[in-house]
């Protein structure tokens, strides 16, 4: 039986015992807290048996579109690989599990895949599962296994904080922490309301024990609990289930159809996961894929870095991840792996020491560089320390946006105004003409979407950036300018002109996007008067006063994502899953306070500020 340690608490990182140890007979011991995972012998038939049989899989989702299932416990997975086993064998068509489950201190890829060796008729299964295996930092990561029509979002630290920042609502329910006696932070009172919290009318809910607290706290919060006859040396366990009649979370929804107005990154991402979903997807755009912001030939995607706000930085943090496993499997979309930030001011270096020592960074991927190091790492010399990000990418836009917006119809046009109906929206374009009608709209263009929500905060930050063909670039590195390698050359810039929406390509702008690479890399600078190639383009990006997304409902059946600024290529794809979960009912994988933190409407309910500098300078996706 897979057991998690008491994650009710921080991680206990002053204690000395091991996590992990193997008994003589090779299953896997908790050494925190003393009791095995699972038993070798019959641990597979236990979950079967307990978990799978004892929430009535795979009965309970047979014709649904959807079928949550959460569990506090994800130890070494055995759990869940047995669920996406039967899901696999048992899954009705076209459906989509979605997966929540919690865990304090998660175990390695490879200490997993050692535990999970002692059962081969799982071997399949379990190596897709290990395949999207997170690194453990803390924080909502997401694990997608799209082949078998799953995902898997992991909340890896306290468990009250994990359901408290889990959107639900479950279908089923594992609880498999450790036993109540030795983890009693697991099955308190708060912990049993909040899984009552999230849970469906009719969720079905399965545990291995009977203990008294766990039954009251179980009953006193809607459940209706039975003892069952347990399994193998167990009398009994316990089966559950939340007052109400089960029912599809998408039976109700007249969302058959949604239109994106933008084919940017922000759009693309939308389309993405919405079409992963099931959904309809018509996406409109006056010009092209990438016509905007999106399209220049490479874009960094980099995360905000942050020293002093925990949340933002684990938002960023989360969608770095999550950006670089979608980009990753897209054949040509990364042309480098590794950014390396250098620094810009005097304050910089304690605060790059800061960041590197985040744990929202697995070991190494936030590298403090000495300017002797920078210079190595360049192959030229520079007089500034840095901090080497090394699952930071520069990607190729159109290797992306293409591949995401292939399913979805396309309409050339440019949106002009929507108009709510008794139905839903609708979307018109040039002489009033109807382009589209949808049962929601999501506005996705960029700074264009001011025009379409003009009571957004959005601002037009314009600029221009230049690149080279024939010279090479094999290092992404940015200082408040930035160089990156596209494949064929380097794209260096970029200006930044604030409140200008319409601007024009300049010689002006050129030479000051020169000066600014020579001022940090003057290697770099003389390739540039060399190569025989040379383009450049303007585009504008939209930015908000604090300098973070607006992500989520503007008012019924319209949604946005803009305001994306300079962070686009990271941010969009983790926001554009969070914008489909809301606009089908279904669980989010961002956490409650940060999707928050990105309500379009937040800033209606707050004094005008002055705008925040982006804490990594200029940096950009591509301008």
């Amino acid at each position: 039986m897979t057991r998690s340690p008491d994650i009710t608490a921080p991680p206990m990182d002053d204690d000395a015992s091991p996590q992990l140890l193997w008994a003589d007979d090779g299953s896997p011991r908790s050494g925190r807290f003393g009791d095995v995972y699972f038993s070798k012998d019959d641990g597979l038939a236990e979950t079967r048996a307990v978990f799978l049989q004892g929430c009535g899989l795979p009965e309970a989702w047979a014709g649904r579109s959807a079928f949550t299932v959460a569990e506090l416990g994800f130890g070494t997975g055995l759990n869940i690989v047995a669920l996406l086993d039967l899901w696999r064998r048992e899954r009705p068509e076209g459906g989509r599990l979605k997966v929540f489950s919690v865990e304090g201190f998660p175990l390695t890829r490879e200490e997993a895949a050692r535990a999970l060796a002692a059962w081969p008729e799982l071997a399949e299964t379990a190596a897709g599962v290990l395949a999207v295996w997170p690194a453990g930092t803390p924080g909502f990561h997401r694990l997608d296994l799209p082949q078998w029509g799953a995902t898997i979002d992991l909340a890896v630290g306290d468990a009250r904080w994990a359901l408290e920042q889990w959107s639900g609502p479950a279908d089923a329910w594992f609880l498999d922490g450790f036993s109540p006696a030795l983890n009693p932070g697991m099955w308190s009172p708060e912990i049993l309301a909040l899984v009552a919290a999230r849970s469906g009318a009719g969720a079905r809910l399965a545990t291995f024990t009977v203990a008294g607290a766990v039954r009251r706290g179980l009953a006193d919060h809607g459940f209706t609990v039975e003892k069952k006859p347990g399994h193998g040396r167990k009398r009994e366990r316990l089966e559950a289930r939340m007052a109400g009649p089960s029912s599809d979370p998408s039976s109700d929804l007249s969302l058959r159809r949604v239109a994106v107005v933008g084919a940017g990154i922000a759009g693309a991402a939308v389309t993405r996961a919405l079409i992963a979903e099931g959904v309809r997807v018509t996406v409109i755009e006056a010009e092209r894929a990438g016509a905007g912001a999106s399209g220049f030939p490479a874009s960094l995607v980099t995360s905000r870095l942050d020293a002093g706000d925990a949340l933002i930085a684990g938002l960023h943090a989360q969608a770095l991840e999550r950006a670089g496993a979608l980009y990753r499997a897209l054949p040509g979309a990364v042309v480098a792996e590794g950014v390396l930030q250098l620094e810009q001011a005097p304050r910089d270096a304690a605060r790059f020491d800061k960041i590197a020592a985040q744990t929202l960074w697995p070991e190494a991927v936030m590298q403090r560089l000495d300017a002797a190091a920078c210079s190595a790492r360049l192959g030229e010399p520079v007089t500034r320390g840095g901090l080497m990000m090394k699952t930071a990418l520069t990607v190729r836009s159109d290797a992306i946006l293409e591949p995401w917006l292939a399913g979805a119809e396309r309409i050339e046009a440019r949106a002009e105004r929507l108009e709510a109906t008794t139905e839903g929206w609708r979307v018109r374009g040039a002489d009033d003409a109807v382009l589209v009608e949808a049962d929601a709209v999501v506005v996705a263009a960029g700074w264009g979407s001011a025009r379409l929500a003009p009571e957004s905060p959005l601002s037009p930050v314009a600029g221009q950036a230049d690149w080279i063909e024939g010279a090479t670039s094999p290092l992404a590195v940015a200082w408040g300018g930035y160089a990156a390698p596209t494949g064929r050359g380097m794209l260096y810039g970029a200006t930044h002109e604030r409140g200008i929406d319409a601007p024009e390509a300049s010689d002006e702008a050129s030479a000051r996007n020169r000066a600014t690479l020579a001022a940090a890399l003057p290697e770099r600078a003389a390739s540039v008067e060399q190569a025989p190639v040379h383009g450049r383009r303007v585009a504008v990006r939209a930015t908000t006063p604090d300098r973070l997304p607006l992500c989520g409902a503007w008012e019924d059946g319209l949604h946005v994502l803009t305001g994306l600024g300079s962070r686009g290529f990271c941010v969009a794809p983790l926001l554009g899953e969070h914008l489909a979960a809301l606009l089908l009912g279904r669980p989010s994988p961002l956490p409650a306070d940060a999707a928050g933190r990105l309500d379009p409407r937040r800033h209606e309910a707050q004094p005008a500020t002055t705008a925040r500098v982006d804490s990594q300078g200029s940096s950009p996706d591509a301008i």
